[in-house]
């Protein structure tokens, strides 16, 4: 009987080996943008986590920890940081004077959260985050650039295809000030259920909070809109609101929706006005990316720009935007729908047979040669009929069988993939670019 705990996920060595890819092609985009990385620590007081919207019970607290340490902190209670966002902006303010802005920073790190365990959500998950802060000020532009290297890097996943659905909070709250609504805090956060609850829901909860049957209305307009193109933006205008903070969010939206279309496939990023992200520090832009051919299954990245959150304190405005990708629930996505598989259960491009124990020596010397020169391969464990070695090389998914050479017999290679076997030098002999990497059997990314 497997001894599992609800909420912490364990992968399989064939998804484990995904994963590692997903976060390599992560690595390599991120710091190809000249994104720097960097490692926080995982325990933040309590009061920093609350105060960024989150609630008590979605926070795991370290209470040992908080009370050994209870001297030195003052009393304040401890706990697991639930994103990477605040731990970094915390890290930014007490390290101000040893970075150079705009100091651009990626981080990929496990995060815990008080969630109800289901598919896709979890109580410990894997981020990957990229972020740019600026000292004082943070042009809009950067929130195009963050847009753009979140699609640039998940064209380059082994996934299915993500839409990116894109908004400004700025026109969300200047709408919402614009029909005199007092509570826009609230009515944020229920609009932005939507995808969720539905639009009978919605209205029901809408109205429930206070809101006039026309203010309603008006909210649902907004949020059925989608933008595909700085133009659209004045369907907006055309629904008749008028707010300062309306118009300066449809600039900033209609300039992100032209910055990160530069060669991006059409369609894939969209700006959807029912987009406004749970977490109360976000106050311009913000993104989410759901699965095209399964939107009902939630975001799988996100990211939003705050002019507020780094500052922690310091008096100084320490501006950023920043894009997240949620490793752990976009794979479990993946896996458990069948939109990602591959045969792979082993790092190694070659396994190397075993003619007979006593020339055991053969073997090991060639995987120490193959090895020499970058290439990953596992000797057999067994002497057995060279019929069951390529049994045992194709259930871990490894691509070819060396035969070492024997007396007056060349090396031979044995591709799995197409049956065919040719003669190799050893100091010359590589494996083909296309079996370098993990091998799917299927992904949906066409």
């Amino acid at each position: 009987m497997v001894d599992a705990l609800s909420g912490f996920p364990e992968w399989l060595p064939e998804q484990e080996l995904v994963q590692q890819r997903v976060l390599d092609v992560v690595r390599e985009q991120f710091e190809l943008h000249g994104f720097a990385p960097i490692r926080t620590r995982s325990v933040e007081r309590v009061e920093d986590l609350l105060s960024q919207g989150e609630t008590d019970k979605e926070i795991y607290g370290l209470h040992r920890l908080a009370a050994e340490g209870a001297d030195e902190q003052g009393g304040r209670g401890l706990a697991l940081h639930y994103d990477l966002t605040v731990p970094f902006a915390r890290y930014v303010a007490e390290h101000r004077g040893q970075l150079a802005f705009p100091f651009r920073r990626y981080q990929i790190q496990p995060a815990w959260r008080g969630e109800r365990p289901q598919l896709g959500r979890y109580r410990e998950f894997l981020q990957a985050d990229a972020d740019i802060i600026g000292s004082g000020k943070l042009d809009v532009r950067h929130d195009g650039d963050l847009v753009r290297l979140l699609r640039g890097t998940l064209d380059r996943l082994p996934v299915p295809k993500v839409k990116l659905l894109v908004n400004n909070r700025k026109v969300l709250e200047g709408f919402y000030r614009g029909l005199g609504i007092e509570d826009v805090t609230g009515t944020l956060r229920l609009v932005d259920k939507l995808p969720k609850i539905g639009a009978p829901k919605l209205t029901e909860l809408l109205g429930r909070g206070g809101l006039r049957q026309e203010q309603v209305e008006a909210c649902l307009a907004l949020s059925r809109l989608e933008l595909h193109g700085a133009g659209d933006v004045e369907r907006v205008r055309a629904l008749g609101v008028k707010h300062e903070l309306l118009d300066k969010g449809l600039e900033e939206l209609g300039q992100l929706l032209t910055a990160s279309a530069d060669g991006a496939a059409p369609g894939s990023i969209v700006g959807a006005l029912h987009i406004a992200r749970g977490f109360d520090y976000y106050t311009g832009t913000v993104v989410e990316g759901v699965l095209e051919d399964h939107p009902e299954l939630g975001s799988v990245c996100s990211g939003g720009r705050y002019d507020n959150l780094a500052a922690m304190g310091s008096g100084q405005p320490l501006p950023g935007v920043g894009v997240s990708i949620g490793i752990t629930r976009l794979l479990a996505y993946c896996f458990h729908l069948g939109l990602l598989q591959q045969k792979r259960r082993s790092p190694a491009h070659v396994f190397v047979a075993v003619h007979s124990e006593p020339e055991r020596g053969l073997s090991d010397a060639v995987a120490a040669r193959l090895r020499a020169r970058g290439t990953a391969c596992v000797v057999s464990d067994s002497s057995a009929a060279y019929g069951k070695q390529i049994k045992a090389a194709d259930q871990l998914g490894i691509p070819y069988v060396w035969f070492p050479a024997q007396a007056d017999k060349p090396d031979l290679v044995k591709d799995l993939r197409s049956g065919e076997q040719v003669t190799a030098l050893l100091d010359e002999w590589a494996p083909a670019a296309d079996a370098m990497g993990l091998c799917f059997t299927k992904a949906e990314k066409t």
